[in-house]
C-alpha cells in the first residue's frame, strides 16, 4: 500500500469522515467546523506514558465518584461547531452522558464534555502545531467545555481554559484542581511535568 501525503487544509464531508475514520485505524483523526481534516500523529512512549497517568488518575477519581464519564483520546466528539475532535483525555457529567441515546453513546457522541486535557507532544512541537492546540481548546470552550487544560511538558507550562474566564497560564504547578466540574479531584503533576 502506498503512502498518502494529506496536504493541510485539505477538507472532506462529514460523512466521508466518519468513513475514513472508521475504515482507517491507524491515525488518529480529527475534522474542523470547516470541514480540514487534521491527521495527528501517533505518541512517542514518553508522550503516550504522560497521557496514560492522565487517563490513569481521572479514571481512578471517576471510578470512586460515580459522578460522569471519561474518555480516553480514541473518542471522537461532534462538537456543537459540527467539528469531530477527540481530546487526549475527557469528561462528561453523568447527566449529560444519560441523555443520549444508546446510538449517540455507541458512535461520535454528539456533544462537548465538560472537562478536556489536551498533552503538548514533541510532535506537536516539531510539527509547530503548538498555537493548533490553543486554538482547539479555545473552540472547545465554544462549544460548551466548562474546563480545559493544556500540559506543555517540556516548558512545564499550564494552561487552564475555563468558561467565560481569561486563559491561566501557571508555570511548573505541581498539582491542578478540577475545581467545582470535577469535585474533589487532584491531579499531581510530579509524572507529567
Amino acid at each position: 500500500m502506498e503512502a498518502i501525503s494529506i496536504p493541510r487544509g485539505f477538507r472532506v464531508t462529514p460523512e466521508q469522515f466518519e468513513q475514513l475514520a472508521y475504515a482507517e485505524q491507524l491515525a488518529r483523526l480529527e475534522l474542523t467546523k470547516d470541514g480540514e481534516l487534521i491527521i495527528m500523529s501517533p505518541t512517542g512512549g514518553t508522550a503516550g506514558g504522560k497521557n496514560f497517568n492522565l487517563y490513569l488518575d481521572l479514571g481512578i477519581w471517576n471510578r470512586q465518584t460515580k459522578l460522569g464519564k471519561a474518555f480516553d483520546s480514541s473518542t471522537i466528539f461532534v462538537l456543537p461547531n459540527g467539528a469531530r475532535r477527540s481530546p487526549d483525555v475527557s469528561w462528561i457529567k453523568l447527566e449529560r452522558w444519560n441523555q443520549l441515546t444508546q446510538a449517540q453513546q455507541d458512535g461520535f457522541p454528539p456533544l462537548a464534555p465538560d472537562f478536556v486535557i489536551e498533552l503538548v507532544s514533541t510532535s506537536d512541537l516539531q510539527n509547530q502545531r503548538y498555537e493548533d492546540l490553543q486554538a482547539k481548546m479555545q473552540e472547545y470552550l465554544d462549544n460548551g467545555v466548562k474546563l480545559g487544560w493544556l500540559i506543555e511538558p517540556s516548558a512545564k507550562t499550564v494552561e487552564i481554559y475555563r468558561s467565560g474566564q481569561q486563559v491561566e497560564i501557571l508555570n511548573n504547578p505541581q498539582i491542578l484542581s478540577g475545581e467545582d466540574i470535577l469535585p474533589g479531584f487532584i491531579l499531581d503533576l510530579t509524572e507529567i511535568l
